[in-house]
């Protein structure tokens, strides 16, 4: 299921690289969301990617893959509030520019996160605790 036009042609283009490059993008166990400003693809309900507003793509490699992750072209590890979150990485639009490097990067997400179990997704809290009555 493909997340909102974007109105980012960089954006855009990207993620229909990572869609074209993603074995399953088109079965049910891959799933589009909007995320980071993005365009985040959940493999059974988990974060595989996400493809950023720059043409730059964080990566869910997971911790035993980070020396691979990190040999990547122009890859470094992914902050969140200037601390380094373990097993994520970023690649800028640099890093990506040929189809053989994002298969590359894509290639260690996809060995970590096909691992991962099935995640359900949980329903949404909104509404709880409040009165439906009109």
């Amino acid at each position: 299921m493909a997340a909102k036009k974007a109105d980012n042609p960089v954006l855009d283009i990207l993620a229909a690289r990572v869609r074209a490059a993603l074995p399953d993008a088109a079965s049910a166990r891959t799933v589009e969301k909007r995320m980071f400003g993005g365009v985040g693809f959940m493999l059974d309900g988990n974060l595989l990617c996400c493809a950023g507003r720059d043409g730059g793509l964080l990566l869910r490699v997971g911790a035993a893959n980070a020396a691979a992750a990190m040999a990547l072209p122009t890859a470094r590890p992914f902050l969140n509030g200037g601390r380094p979150m373990t097993g994520y990485f970023r690649v800028t639009a640099e890093g990506l520019a040929d189809d053989s490097a994002l298969t590359s990067a894509l290639a260690l997400a996809l060995a970590f996160v096909e691992d991962l179990p099935l995640k359900i997704a949980r329903p949404s809290r909104r509404g709880v605790g409040h009165s439906s009555a009109e």
